[in-house]
């Protein structure tokens, strides 16, 4: 782990590779798991308030468990986005392939909104934990990924290279700026 301004990091972002390989999981990270998206209160409200623009692209049991439980929930003290039975993300569409996709982010490819998705769905599969003092910056190992890992390594991109957009998002482009340095100073180590 190094510091880089308020943000402890794992190393493991850098030394892991990883590229999403959807044709493989099929996009399993949004249907599989005990909870949805975690989500930041301005998320929250931006849901809320973009939600008549996104509807269009939702399926039915979507657009059900959000009409019911609302554009986001609290689960365990956090908030997130819901649920269709406890499954698949409200928010969660498929393609041709049966490829699960983000109606959020579909509504934003067609130009309907100006906002992605979620920071924590962007980030993927890098998990940051905020704290008082600081933000710890991890990467999330999960199984339904290995393909993902295979893919990365094969094509040699470490995790924080394959999310440098959403974290730029989070961070900043200074921030992303140091980290490179910093994955550059590690990598001489090696």
């Amino acid at each position: 782990m190094f510091q880089l301004g308020k943000t402890i990091i794992s190393e493991e972002i850098i030394n892991k590779d990883f590229v999403c390989n959807l044709s493989a999981c099929k996009g399993a990270c949004c249907i599989d798991g005990d909870a949805g998206a975690p989500l930041t209160v301005e998320e929250a409200d931006t849901l809320n308030d973009i939600y008549p623009k996104i509807k269009p692209y939702l399926r039915p049991e979507g657009i059900a468990a959000i009409e019911k439980q609302g554009t986001s929930v609290v689960n365990f003290g956090e908030l997130e986005t819901p649920l269709i039975n406890d499954a698949d993300c409200a928010y969660v569409i498929f393609d041709e392939k049966n490829t699960a996709l983000c109606a959020i982010e579909e509504a934003y490819n067609q130009g309907d909104i100006k906002w992605k998705k979620p920071v924590s769905c962007h980030l993927y599969p890098i998990r940051v934990k905020d704290y008082t003092e600081f933000s710890a910056v991890n990467y999330d190992k999960w199984d339904i990924c290995d393909d993902a890992c295979s893919l990365g390594k094969e094509l040699q991109v470490p995790v924080y290279k394959f999310v440098k957009e959403a974290l730029i998002r989070k961070f900043g482009k200074e921030w992303y700026t140091e980290l490179e340095l910093m994955a550059a100073k590690i990598n001489t180590k090696k």
